[in-house]
C-alpha cells in the first residue's frame, strides 16, 4: 500500500498530514531546546551551591570536613556533566533537526508545487476539451441549419438555379468547417484522457509516493532524535556514578577516632592538672601558704594561651606562646621547613656551580662571570638558612629541657572578701579555654579584681559569677 495508489485523491489531507508532521518535529526541538535550558540552570546552581559551601584555603586535617570538600568537588564535576549534557542536546538534536526540519520543508514545497502544476495543467487541457467541444456543437447546429435552407431553396419553385446554387455551398462549408471542429474535439478528447491517464497513474502517484518517501524518512529521523535525547544522558551516566560513587567513598572515609585524635594532637596543652589545695587549720593559726597552686598567675602567662581572631597578639618567633605540646610540633615543623629549602638551595648552588664548570671549559657556550651574582645570592641564602636552622635546633633543645608544668596552677576559688579594684568594658570576645582564664564577650560589663602586674593579664569577675583571667589589651577601664 502507498500513497499514490490509495490515496491518489487525496491531496488535501496529504497537505494537511506532512504540514503536522513538521510541526511535530519543530515542536520537539523546542522542547529539547527548554530541556537544556533547564539542564544549564541546574548545573549553573549546582556550581554555585558548591562554590557557597566550599571552603578555600588551608587543607582539612579532619576527614569528617575534608570529606565535605570531596563531596562538593564532586558535585562540582557532575554539574559539568549535566553541562555536556545540555551542549550535546543542543548541537545533537536542536541543531541538527533545525537544519534536517528546513531542507524537509523545501523538497515538501517542491512536491506540493508539482502536484500543484500538474493539475493546473490537466484543468487547462479539460478547459481546451470543453472549448473544442462546444465549438464543434456550434459549427455542427450551423452546418444542419445551413443544410436545411440549401433544401429548402431548392424545393422552393420561386428560387432560382443561382439562390439554390449559392444556398447548397453555404451548407457545404458549413459543414466542413462543423467536420473540422469535430476532429479538433476527437484530439482534444483523446489528449485530455491521455493527460488524466497519466495525472492520475503515473505523475500524481510519483509526487505522492515522493512525499510518503519524506514523511517515512522524516519520522525515522524523529525517532532517532527521540532515542539520542536518552543516548546523550546514558552516555555521561558512568562519569555521573563515578561522581555518585566518588561522594559515597568520601562518606565511608570519614574515621570518628582518628578526628578525635587528631584533635587532642593539635591541642593538647601539655601541662599537669591541678595539684589538691593543701588544708589549712586556722586552730593552730594560719599557716603562710605554700601550695604550688595560687591565684596569682605566673609573669610568663602571656605566651600560655592563643588568643581570638579579634586583635589576635602577634605569634611570638619561637613559638612561646603556645603550650609545651603544640610549640614543640610548630618548632619541629619550622625546622623541617627550613631544611627542605636549605635542601634545594643546595641543589641550587651546586647546578650554579656545574654550569659555570662547563662555561668555563666551553666559553662558547657562555660567560662563567655572568654566573657569579646568582652563585653569591645562593650562597648567601645558604649561609641565612643554615643560621635559621641552627637558631631553631637550639630553642627546640631549649624547649626540650623545660619542665611540663611551666606556671603555677589557678586556685578555683577566690577570696569571697576580696575588694574589686574597677570596672572595665570587654572591647573584644575572648574564649577562656585555658586553665584559670574566662570567657568574655564583646561589649561586657567586667569588675575588676587584680590588676595588670606587666604579664599582660589580670582578673576579673563577670555578672555571672565567673571569675578567672584575661588579657589587660582586651578591655576598656571605666573612668
Amino acid at each position: 500500500m502507498d500513497w499514490g495508489t490509495d490515496l491518489w485523491d487525496q491531496y488535501d489531507h496529504i497537505e494537511k498530514h506532512t504540514q503536522s508532521g513538521h510541526d511535530l518535529v519543530d515542536r520537539y526541538i523546542k522542547f529539547v531546546r527548554e530541556r537544556t535550558e533547564i539542564e544549564q540552570n541546574y548545573a549553573k546552581q549546582l556550581r554555585s551551591l558548591s562554590r557557597k559551601y566550599a571552603k578555600r584555603g588551608s587543607k582539612e586535617e579532619f576527614s569528617n570536613h575534608a570529606s565535605l570538600q570531596e563531596i562538593l568537588n564532586e558535585l562540582n564535576d557532575y554539574a559539568g556533566q549535566r553541562e555536556l549534557i545540555a551542549e550535546n542536546m543542543m548541537t545533537g538534536i536542536c541543531v541538527e533537526l533545525t537544519k534536517y526540519l528546513q531542507d524537509l520543508k523545501l523538497e515538501r514545497k517542491t512536491h506540493l508545487s508539482d502536484a500543484k502544476k500538474a493539475q493546473q495543467n490537466l484543468e487547462i487541457s479539460l478547459k481546451n476539451l470543453e472549448s473544442s467541444k462546444k465549438r464543434f456543437a456550434k459549427e455542427w447546429a450551423e452546418a444542419e441549419k445551413a443544410t436545411q435552407q440549401a433544401e429548402k431553396i431548392e424545393n422552393d419553385l420561386n428560387a432560382t438555379r443561382l439562390d439554390a446554387e449559392k444556398a447548397k455551398q453555404h451548407a457545404h462549408a458549413r459543414t466542413h468547417t462543423a467536420e473540422e471542429c469535430r476532429n479538433d474535439y476527437a484530439a482534444q478528447l483523446q489528449k485530455y484522457n491521455k493527460e488524466q491517464n497519466f495525472f492520475y497513474y503515473t505523475e500524481i502517484p510519483q509526487i505522492f509516493n515522493k512525499m510518503q518517501d519524506m514523511d517515512e524518512r522524516r519520522i525515522r529521523r524523529l525517532a532517532e532524535g527521540y532515542c539520542q535525547f536518552a543516548d546523550i544522558e546514558k552516555k555521561v551516566l558512568p562519569i555521573i556514578t563515578k561522581c555518585l560513587d566518588g561522594i559515597s567513598t568520601a562518606g565511608k572515609k570519614i574515621n570518628e577516632k582518628q578526628d578525635s585524635i587528631l584533635f587532642i594532637e593539635q591541642h593538647k596543652s601539655g601541662f599537669e592538672r591541678p595539684a589538691d589545695i593543701e588544708f589549712e587549720d586556722y586552730i593552730q593559726g594560719i599557716k603562710p601558704a605554700t601550695s604550688d597552686s595560687s591565684l596569682n598567675p605566673p609573669k610568663a602567662r602571656a605566651k600560655l594561651w592563643p588568643f581570638s581572631k579579634k586583635n589576635k597578639a602577634h605569634a611570638a618567633e619561637d613559638f612561646s606562646h603556645l603550650p609545651p605540646e603544640q610549640r614543640k610540633k610548630k618548632l619541629q615543623a619550622k625546622i623541617d621547613d627550613i631544611t627542605k629549602e636549605l635542601q634545594k638551595t643546595q641543589d641550587q648552588s651546586d647546578a650554579l656551580e656545574k654550569m659555570k664548570g662547563v662555561y668555563e671549559k666551553n666559553p662558547q657556550m657562555g660567560d662563567p662571570s655572568s654566573l657569579e651574582p646568582q652563585i653569591s645570592e645562593t650562597a648567601q641564602n645558604i649561609g641565612r638558612l643554615r643560621g635559621e636552622l641552627a637558631k631553631y635546633e637550639v630553642i627546640t633543645r631549649d624547649a626540650a629541657e623545660q619542665p611540663p608544668n611551666i606556671y603555677t596552677e589557678f586556685d578555683d576559688e577566690f577570696d569571697d572578701v576580696e575588694t574589686p579594684v574597677g570596672q572595665c568594658t570587654a572591647l573584644y570576645t575572648f574564649e577562656g579555654n585555658s586553665e584559670g582564664t574566662v570567657s568574655i564577650t564583646e561589649g561586657e560589663m567586667l569588675t575588676i579584681m587584680e590588676e595588670d602586674k606587666g604579664d599582660g593579664w589580670m582578673r576579673v569577675l563577670r555578672a555571672s559569677g565567673e571569675e578567672g583571667y584575661i588579657p589587660s589589651s582586651y578591655v576598656k577601664l571605666a573612668p
